[in-house]
């Protein structure tokens, strides 16, 4: 295997014209990847489960980089009744999806919580979530040339 531990974000290459989609991409590595992917020219969207927090994080990375095209959109991934409203107004405002990036994630809840579908909360966020909106956007998936899904998760 490859040692990648030189590997620097200078190194990604332009981005524009790409829509971007990152799960909570209001902390951690999703806004770290929101915020290098919108500098080097994508239209990021940060998909967020509280849209307070996501006001935050957007206007840092306006803030940081004014002519960042990146927007929120708001997604709970423990309830598949808004994964189906997000994925449909994904596809209202979207004709192509150049990256999913199922970045959201819970780990070691600190107590039983179960998903508003009854499936226990840290595989139903992890797993079911994004396995249902990456189903959901498929179609786009398919339809845009040399897409890809990027799957994160944690040790």
């Amino acid at each position: 295997m490859k040692n990648n531990s030189n590997w620097k974000t200078v190194k990604i290459t332009s981005q524009q014209s790409k829509v971007i989609l990152i799960t909570i991409a209001n902390s951690g590595l999703g806004l770290e990847a929101a915020k290098e992917l919108s500098k080097k020219g994508a239209e990021v969207v940060m998909a967020v489960r509280n849209p307070e927090k996501g006001k935050v994080a957007l206007a840092k990375i306006t803030g940081d980089y004014p002519g960042a095209k990146v927007g929120l959109m708001h997604l709970d991934l423990s309830n598949l009744e808004s994964v189906e409203t997000f994925s449909s107004e994904f596809h209202a405002k979207y004709s192509k999806l150049d990256i999913l990036m199922n970045n959201a994630g819970v780990m070691w809840p600190s107590k039983r919580e179960l998903t508003k579908q009854g499936f226990e909360v840290q595989f139903g966020i992890n797993h079911l979530g994004h396995f249902a909106l990456t189903g959901l956007l498929l179609d786009l998936l398919k339809a845009t040339p040399q897409s890809r899904v990027v799957t994160q998760s944690s040790i």
